[in-house]
């Protein structure tokens, strides 16, 4: 009896195995901070040739967040470390918790933020991977920009508002 296996990607390593693995310890400084907010760049395009970016996302108690938006170019996950994260699946607002997980595809409404007086916790994965650090660290450089240099950022960063909102109520 032989197993079905689905098909695999061609391989991208012919070699018989190498020392090549990067460690992250949990007790590392977060890369970023700003408006209450830790970004730990676990894994970014550079460090994965591009496969995918991982982040670490430390919310602060009411730091908030994006409201709906979506990107063309890449599909994003999120995953509830601790704590309670809103989180918008394009056509509601809904309380993510420890566990919880929300993949978006790419072009899918959503949005998530912390919204509670606790700290929260999550996991953010973008495919492929795209250098979401220059986003993170220009968020906070926004009220410097013209309307016009604000687009131009965002537009430049995969990251697109719907016009006008398709959405019921973003801020029950």
């Amino acid at each position: 009896m032989s197993l079905h296996v689905p098909p695999y990607p061609p391989p991208r390593y012919d070699g018989g195995g190498e020392v090549s693995a990067t460690l992250r310890k949990a007790d590392t400084p977060a890369d970023f901070e700003s408006w209450g907010v830790k970004y730990s760049y676990l894994s970014t395009d550079k460090s994965t040739g591009g496969d995918f970016g991982l982040y670490r996302v430390d919310l602060g108690p009411q730091s908030g967040g994006p409201g709906p938006h979506f990107h063309k170019a890449m599909s994003e996950s999120f995953f509830v470390l601790s704590g309670r994260v809103r989180l918008y699946d394009g056509t509601e607002w809904t309380e993510g918790e420890q566990g919880d997980y929300l993949y978006i595809p790419p072009g899918g409404l959503h949005g998530f933020g912390n919204v509670s007086d606790e700290p929260a916790s999550l996991l953010m994965m973008f495919t492929p991977g795209a250098p979401r650090e220059f986003y993170f660290e220009g968020l906070p450089k926004l009220g410097e920009l013209t309307d016009e240099e604000r687009r131009e950022f965002f537009d430049r960063c995969d990251n697109f508002f719907p016009e006008p909102p398709v959405i019921k109520d973003a801020n029950p």
